[in-house]
């Protein structure tokens, strides 16, 4: 078994370091993001990892950068085999891939070249890939730029979100994390380098990626909803509100030459004209209250029906 360090921040990163521990390896020291402010009350909350490895008496450093150098040499004292990171949200330098005997290798939710950075998930749905899957990489200076050491695919249902299918991609990956680690550290793998002809990068989202464009298709509405969700969901304007769409369909075709963002409403149902095709609300929020089916929604809001959504808000 492995002494090694690990790094790691959100949920998506739990099962790699639980998987870790139940195969015997020896986490030395997990290195995680400073506590964060989070809700309403914006207390500062520790992230997940952190949660994890106290309930495992695991020595925790929360660093703001790895640039310092009593962070390199506090590194560098543990003497890991192996650094392993799953979404840690730094690049790491030189001086820190150096520092293992074995090199820092990292979990990445896509099969890598395609999606490179740090929305793979999202991207994958948006971009309407029929399947994705995880890729543990030898770590180099670059982007998720490094060699393979191993892979594994899993199709992206029709129904996933960004939140279900990251869900499911952390289990993949750290499964196939403790099968590839003995494996890298044998000498029996030979690392295979990525193909720079099918690079595509997948940026970190913003807040302002989940406004809704419907002159685009309903399929690709459809897509940026699960995309969206759950942070930092899809939404659109009625009037001067912002309204959240945390779940949709497509919906059947109507004939109407109505314009992109009109809102047709027929028992119970809501369905928007898109640039191409109706998509049918399922699920939405309004501005300062709780998510509700459309079904409330519309018993609560006669008004919507003969609406206009658009991409900002607009003087009633």
């Amino acid at each position: 078994m492995a002494r090694l360090i690990f790094m790691g921040t959100p949920e998506f990163a739990v099962p790699s370091l639980l998987a870790l521990l139940r195969a015997g390896h020896e986490v030395a020291l997990v290195v995680t993001q400073p506590d964060a402010p989070r809700g309403r009350g914006q207390k500062l909350q520790p992230p997940p990892v952190k949660i994890i490895a106290q309930e495992h008496g695991l020595a925790v450093i929360q660093p703001e950068t790895l640039r310092s150098p009593e962070v390199v040499a506090r590194l560098r004292s543990v003497a890991p085999e192996v650094i392993v990171v799953a979404a840690f949200g730094q690049i790491l330098r030189r001086d820190v891939l150096e520092i293992p005997q074995h090199g820092c290798i990292n979990v990445h939710a896509s099969l890598l070249p395609r999606w490179r950075g740090a929305a793979p998930v999202s991207a994958a749905i948006a971009a309407g890939d029929a399947t994705t899957g995880v890729t543990i990489m030898l770590m180099d200076e670059g982007l998720d730029s490094g060699p393979i050491l191993a892979q594994r695919e899993t199709p992206i249902c029709p129904n996933d979100t960004a939140g279900t299918l990251t869900a499911r991609l952390a289990e993949l990956g750290a499964a196939l994390l403790v099968e590839t680690l003995p494996h890298w550290i044998s000498g029996a793998i030979v690392p295979q380098p990525q193909d720079p002809t099918r690079v595509t990068l997948a940026p970190r989202l913003k807040k302002e990626q989940g406004l809704i464009d419907w002159s685009r298709s309903a399929v690709e509405i459809e897509r940026h909803v699960r995309a969206m969700s759950p942070w930092p969901s899809a939404f659109t304007f009625w009037g001067d509100k912002l309204l959240k769409i945390h779940r949709a369909a497509l919906g059947s075709a109507l004939a109407s030459a109505a314009q992109p963002g009109y809102v047709h409403v027929q028992a119970g149902q809501a369905l928007v004209r898109c640039g191409e095709g109706w998509l049918q609300l399922l699920e939405v929020q309004p501005e300062g209250k709780r998510a509700m089916p459309i079904a409330d929604f519309l018993r609560g809001h006669p008004r919507f029906a003969g609406a206009v959504l658009n991409t900002k808000p607009q003087t009633p």
